[in-house]
């Protein structure tokens, strides 16, 4: 499967953003999906997991009662709704894939999309 995240962009502190997974394939539901952070020189971090249904999720604590992940099968995409934006989310955000049905870890997800760049200003 081939993922290409967008949505990113430069915000202030409090706004919202929403990011888009794009998925190539014709299984899309047969895979976990989650949303990876990196920052510069960083290892890549949890954000959020959905898993093969989207009725199952799970969220690093940073980000609990603020992100939400969602997909969409019929539409081969995911989707994570960042509301509440610290300048501390500020980053790359990665969507990526696995054949597990929820997982947090990142080394388990064999697909990745290119990224996209969230810029969150004070």
């Amino acid at each position: 499967v081939q993922l290409q995240a967008s949505g990113g962009g430069s915000v202030q502190a409090g706004d919202s953003l929403r990011l888009s997974c794009a998925a190539s394939g014709r299984f899309f539901h047969a895979y976990g999906m989650g949303w990876f952070r990196q920052g510069p020189g960083n290892e890549r971090k949890f954000i959020a997991a959905a898993s093969r249904s989207g009725g199952t999720t799970d969220y690093a604590d940073f980000v609990k009662g603020r992100f939400t992940i969602s997909r969409d099968n019929d539409k081969n995409m995911a989707f994570l709704q960042m509301n509440s934006l610290k300048p501390e989310d500020s980053g790359v955000y990665y969507c990526a894939a696995t054949s597990h049905n929820i997982i947090s870890a990142a080394r388990l997800y064999k697909y990745w999309g290119q990224g996209t760049e969230v810029t969150v200003s004070s």
